[in-house]
């Protein structure tokens, strides 16, 4: 019978590979069309390859822990003429130079390791780090170093604590050696692909100019209206949902730059920060203006469930203008949280204490619950004054929970 491949599909705009995680059948099995064989696991979330037919399983090449590029084939399936008919165009596992291209930084490494190598591409050994081997900006460093670094996959901030003992301070590949060499003297363990990704993110987030200004907020009035909700919202979707109104109002701030373009978002789309395993994953809320607040409550806790399971999509995390951290629930007072490299903002709320408070009308100090309440934005899109604003209103309408 003629065999059809189950090919590693593409898994987001920028996911260029993933691992296997599980099997979930053996050859000799009968499978139907759609059905989930392989779980695998990008930098972002936990996903499926499903089957392209009906049929039965002839073999499954794809080993758990190895990790394959978009359009490598994981296995094969016995299927009918008719069937086999419709796959007799299938694309073949696409060559190294357009698997660089599809992750942000790989086609300038790509054309570089061919000029060091004399022609001959230089292909990244499986299962390692999805991360650019070169930061931009950084010191130079040998072509004997950097080819050093791409066999190993490593990044310039691997190197930042080197000393380096060559001319003008430069690392040479023996400071790089004994680098490793002591690091062999350590517990290691590899890292998970969430962090592996979070790392890239934050890496390339922090190539833009970021700043952060701050302010106390009395978190009273919304402990007070949250008491009266069913389902009861967390103070983080209460900012989430004041954050929303008032880019609504102020869409100047909903904007990011691209070159010398300023691209205005469509939709206040706002993404609420999670902590999943040893990372986080950013899920976004749509249209966050229009979302009523028990609305959020709900949509929150099924994305919390869907996070700690790793089954946010990329879909579901891509696309948003800003985000929301509440590093409060870890008893921090104050943060300055970097948003992710596609956001422009990211609104930071610290933990709740009691704290006195001068009261003019009574003229004297009374009791309040406040909290810091921060705003990094990338400096390049929002300046001081815009960012001020935008903070200032997020305030007030925060001050006058039961009007959101």
């Amino acid at each position: 019978m003629p065999q059809v491949p189950i090919i590693m599909p593409q898994l987001g705009e920028s996911i260029a590979e993933a691992t296997v995680v599980s099997l979930k059948v053996k050859p000799g099995e009968t499978v139907v069309v759609d059905q989930e064989v392989i779980e695998v696991e990008t930098n972002k979330a936990v996903m499926s390859v499903t089957t392209p037919c009906a049929g039965e399983i002839a073999s499954i090449s794809a080993e758990p822990k190895e990790t394959y590029a978009v359009g490598v084939v994981l296995g094969y399936v016995e299927a009918s003429e008719t069937d086999a008919a419709k796959f007799t165009k299938t694309t073949p596992e696409p060559p190294a130079e357009k698997v660089a291209a599809e992750v942000p930084g790989r086609q300038e490494e790509s054309v570089r390791a061919k000029r060091q190598s004399n022609g001959a591409a230089t292909m990244p050994a499986p299962g390692g780090l999805p991360v650019p081997a070169k930061a931009k900006g950084a010191g130079f460093l040998s072509p004997r170093v950097r080819a050093r670094m791409e066999e190993l996959h490593l990044t310039n901030a691997d190197l930042a604590g080197i000393p380096g003992t060559g001319a003008a301070n430069r690392v040479t590949v023996k400071d790089l050696e004994n680098f490793l060499q002591n690091l062999e003297g350590q517990s290691l363990g590899e890292a998970s692909a969430l962090r592996s990704g979070v790392a890239d993110a934050m890496r390339r987030s922090w190539t833009r100019p970021l700043a952060t200004i701050g302010s106390s907020l009395d978190l009273d009035p919304v402990l007070a209206d949250r008491q009266k909700r069913d389902p009861k919202p967390g103070p983080a979707l209460y900012a989430l949902r004041a954050l929303a109104l008032a880019l609504a109002e102020q869409p100047a701030a909903a904007a990011r730059l691209v070159g010398n373009r300023v691209a205005q978002a469509k939709s206040i789309d706002v993404g609420v920060a999670v902590e999943a395993e040893d990372g986080i994953v950013v899920p976004i809320i749509r249209a966050a203006h229009k979302t009523s607040l028990g609305e959020l409550a709900t949509r929150y806790g099924e994305l919390v469930g869907l996070a700690r399971q790793r089954r946010v999509s990329p879909d579901m995390q891509a696309g948003g203008i800003a985000a929301v951290s509440n590093f409060g629930t870890f008893g921090i007072e104050w943060g300055t949280p970097i948003p992710l490299p596609d956001q422009t903002l990211l609104l930071g709320l610290g933990a709740g204490k009691k704290t006195p408070f001068w009261d003019e009308a009574k003229s004297e100090f009374v009791p309040r619950t406040e909290a810091q309440i921060t705003l990094s934005f990338d400096h390049r899109s929002l300046d001081g004054g815009g960012a001020g604003r935008l903070l200032q209103r997020i305030i007030e309408l925060l001050g006058s929970p039961e009007k959101l």
